[in-house]
């Protein structure tokens, strides 16, 4: 079986709505996986948009920890209990709608949901994504992703 991503939300290769948008709704969309390889003992999300001027990208949401019993986020969360979610480039964890500067052209936001091959990764609420994602690259056994744009036309 494949792993897959799905969401009520967003749509592979759409633009973003615009409750997914910091200064329209800033809520983090629906997502629904399936089809985790065996020895999945936890998820991590991340939401990462690559074309943000910083030279870096930017972190719009990380989540890590959440139980291999989970296959389901509703649209605005909670995350599940014992889930964790990091500091977004925005300066705090939680999940940070899209916000590309006026135009700047559109800007993908890559929606990952990764399969993890230990219960915990040692990450906390003040850890920034650079330090989720190198977790990750070290214990991540499929990943499912869902791309999107939006553009600030100002």
């Amino acid at each position: 079986m494949t792993f897959t991503l799905t969401s009520n939300d967003i749509t592979d290769g759409g633009v973003l709505p615009d409750a997914q948008v910091q200064a329209k709704g800033n809520t983090s969309p629906h997502l629904k996986w399936s089809g985790a390889p065996e020895g999945t003992k936890s998820y991590a999300i991340t939401v990462y948009d690559p074309d943000a001027p910083t030279g870096s990208g930017f972190w719009h949401w990380t989540v890590a920890n959440i139980p291999a019993d989970v296959g389901e986020i509703a649209t605005g969360g909670p995350v599940p209990a014992g889930a964790v979610e990091g500091r977004t480039d925005y300066g705090e964890p939680g999940f940070g709608g899209a916000a590309p500067p006026p135009g700047h052209g559109p800007h993908r936001y890559i929606f990952t949901v990764f399969a993890v091959d230990v219960d915990s990764l040692p990450v906390t609420p003040e850890d920034s994504g650079a330090k989720y994602g190198f977790n990750l690259h070290f214990h991540t056994l499929a990943k499912a992703t869902i791309t999107a744009t939006y553009e600030n036309k100002g």
